[in-house]
């Protein structure tokens, strides 16, 4: 006859606290992002989206990255503090959801972007983004045209100018040839 042992429930209580212990470390902070690699002209906006569910409330830290720079944006408790470094106070804004926007992009902050959410267990996860920011050519379209549309108005001003110094040199030749004419002219014409 087959004998089963069945689990005592100290087993079961053992098993089960180890299986949703284990649950909540996997699980405990989550951070959904829709896209990770921006890219955006100088002078625009750019908005890094993220979504964190974690148990409390999460400290989060926004840190960017280029080469051999890396410096601190920001590091914000929602709803209880906000630090905001010097260099991006005017063009940072936060989000409760650990979002943050960036306005007026210049070259330099193209770069590496990460996104560090700490829950109040000490548990911590990252998240990177890459943000590449071009250069605005119109702006050096714009130039071009506008020089190139001085230089034609230029270029017609001397026109004009070459044009009416030379209908007063004719008119000035033709006013010396007539002053230089005899008025009474006694040379007749005979016929042939």
């Amino acid at each position: 006859m087959w004998h089963f042992r069945l689990w005592d429930v100290q087993d079961v209580a053992v098993f089960l606290s180890i299986t949703l212990y284990l649950c909540h470390l996997a699980g405990a902070i989550s951070i959904h992002s829709p896209q990770r690699s921006l890219t955006r002209s100088v002078q625009e906006d750019v908005f890094f989206s993220v979504d964190v569910t974690c148990i409390g409330i999460p400290t989060i830290q926004w840190t960017f990255m280029s080469g051999a720079v890396s410096r601190t944006i920001g590091t914000w408790k929602p709803g209880v503090y906000t630090n905001i470094t010097v260099d991006y106070s005017s063009r940072v804004q936060l989000y409760t959801n650990g979002s943050m926007g960036l306005s007026d992009l210049q070259l330099q902050d193209a770069g590496y972007y990460v996104v560090t959410i700490t829950e109040t267990a000490g548990s911590s996860k990252d998240v990177g983004f890459v943000l590449k920011v071009n250069e605005v050519l119109y702006e050096d379209l714009q130039y071009l045209s506008v020089s190139a549309l001085a230089l034609a108005c230029l270029a017609g001003l001397l026109m004009l100018t070459i044009w009416l110094i030379d209908k007063a040199y004719r008119k000035i030749k033709a006013w010396r040839r007539r002053k230089q004419m005899p008025e009474n002219d006694a040379t007749e014409l005979q016929p042939l």
